[in-house]
């Protein structure tokens, strides 16, 4: 058994990871959002961290090395994302017809970008803390 990875950091990665799909999920088909292309990028991050996690806890195995890659790009795309809603003038990679600085959703005045900002830092820290515990 390795020990790389204490499963409770795992087991809230993937909590975290199942929630923001779900979340996500909700807000397209639910309530019926069309989501922008820099959501769908931060989608193709988040969905497969649910899989990766998962299977990392049913075979005790370290997923590390494939988890910071998907929520380190994730966090990026999600910065960039709130940086866009931030300054509405500053250009875009986007290229749908729904717009990259519109606000769809906001409940208490935290929009969907911040929210999946967070799911991915919560993720990279979770699987970044075991090289600072411990350690002294």
């Amino acid at each position: 058994m390795k020990d790389v990875i204490a499963p409770d950091q795992r087991h809230a990665a993937f909590v975290v990871a199942v929630v923001a799909t779900v979340g996500s999920l909700y807000f397209s088909l639910g309530m019926g959002l069309i989501p922008c292309d820099l959501c769908w990028y931060q989608r193709i991050f988040m969905y497969p961290l649910v899989f990766v996690i998962g299977v990392g806890i049913l075979r005790d195995e370290d997923v590390k090395s494939y988890v910071l890659p998907l929520s380190v790009g994730g966090f990026l795309v999600a910065m960039y994302h709130n940086y866009v809603q931030m300054t509405p003038a500053s250009s875009s990679i986007c290229t749908s017809d729904v717009p990259c600085d519109l606000v769809l959703y906001s409940f208490h005045g935290v929009t969907i970008p911040q929210m999946s900002l967070t799911a991915f830092g919560i993720i990279t820290a979770l699987f970044l803390l075991t090289d600072f515990v411990g350690k002294r």
